[in-house]
């Protein structure tokens, strides 16, 4: 059984290894593709050393068919097309309490906190697996844990039809944050200083902007109101100046990036323009649902996404490729090489 291996001092191993039979609860899935995520990075680079643990299996964005069922499992079965939101919840602790199980004090992030889905054979809880609408390939599958993650996103901010969206960081995440409010009926305009990016954004149709003019293309934009609702996504300092910047009066900061250090907000604004600042994390079970349907319908074009697909014993050059900045979304084809 193949799996790639995060172990230490940026180094990845691709290993055989023993398959595990599911437990209680369990389903194990063959794996078809992993994407490869910014947070796949992180760890990478040795900043997430701390949280997990060596030798670590990456990935969490993923899809599968199901090869085995634990005891205990009904709804499932061998055969089934599936992906599986990866986040395992305690059940007693206040946010699992008051329904929020996402964001689960002890949660466990698969792929992070325990061993994740780039290996050709993984098993997991099978309340976190989630099946695959009738049609969609197993290409396209794989893009559900991100593309919800855009679906969370705009959920959080409440966009409405019509109402314009700023989305500040034309990465993968904003870019799919923009095609996500596009679905929603949102006039969205993305920010991003890197040419690369941009022609990657207008090559799926959006409108892709140097931050540099941001000022002046809000203001003729939105005829001097300032925009309803601004995704910040860049994960920098000047680029949620200009989120919070650019809002309307009462609009609304919808935070998604993580910030490496917290970072200084112009609380100011925030009171002069009474403005709402919104958290976004990860995704709830509706999230991955509807990811699923945006991508079936074509309204998330995963074909145009997936710039690359390589074989599990290229993973290395794979992260290689995507920290160049020359890949958008790249997936690990996990089917065993050992088998």
């Amino acid at each position: 059984m193949g799996a790639v291996s995060y172990v230490g001092n940026r180094e990845l191993a691709v290993r055989d290894g023993e398959r595990r039979a599911p437990g209680d609860g369990e389903v194990e899935i063959a794996v078809a593709y992993t994407g490869i995520c910014g947070t796949d990075l992180h760890i990478l680079h040795g900043a997430m050393d701390a949280r997990v643990s060596l030798p670590a299996v990456l990935g969490h964005e993923m899809s599968g068919t199901v090869s085995r069922v634990g005891p205990g499992v009904d709804g499932i079965a061998v055969g089934d097309g599936v992906t599986v939101m990866p986040l395992d919840w305690c059940g007693s602790c206040p946010a699992c309490a008051a329904g929020n199980e996402h964001v689960c004090h002890n949660l466990d992030f698969l792929g992070i906190d325990s061993p994740g889905s780039m290996q050709s054979h993984w098993v997991a809880p099978a309340r976190v697996v989630v099946p695959l609408p009738e049609g969609i390939a197993l290409e396209a599958a794989a893009l559900a844990e991100p593309a919800a993650v855009a679906v969370h996103d705009v959920r959080r901010a409440g966009l409405r039809a019509g109402e314009r969206a700023l989305v500040v960081g034309g990465g993968p995440i904003g870019l799919l944050i923009a095609l996500v409010a596009t679905a929603a009926g949102a006039d969205v305009v993305v920010l991003e200083p890197s040419e690369g990016r941009r022609e990657q954004g207008r090559a799926l149709g959006l409108r892709v902007e140097d931050p540099a003019g941001a000022a002046e293309l809000v203001e003729e934009w939105t005829e001097g109101a300032g925009a309803p609702v601004a995704f910040e996504v860049s994960g920098a300092v000047a680029g949620l100046e200009t989120a919070i910047q650019s809002l309307a009066v009462r609009g609304r900061l919808v935070v998604v990036a993580i910030h490496s250090a917290p970072p200084p907000v112009n609380l100011f604004r925030v009171f002069w323009r009474e403005l709402t600042l919104i958290g976004a994390r990860v995704y709830e079970r509706e999230d991955f649902e509807e990811a699923l349907r945006l991508l079936a319908s074509g309204a998330v074009p995963a074909d145009s996404l997936v710039t690359s697909v390589r074989p599990l014993e290229q993973a290395a050059a794979a992260f290689e490729a995507l920290e160049r900045g020359s890949e958008l979304k790249v997936l690990i084809d996990c089917r065993d090489v050992f088998a």
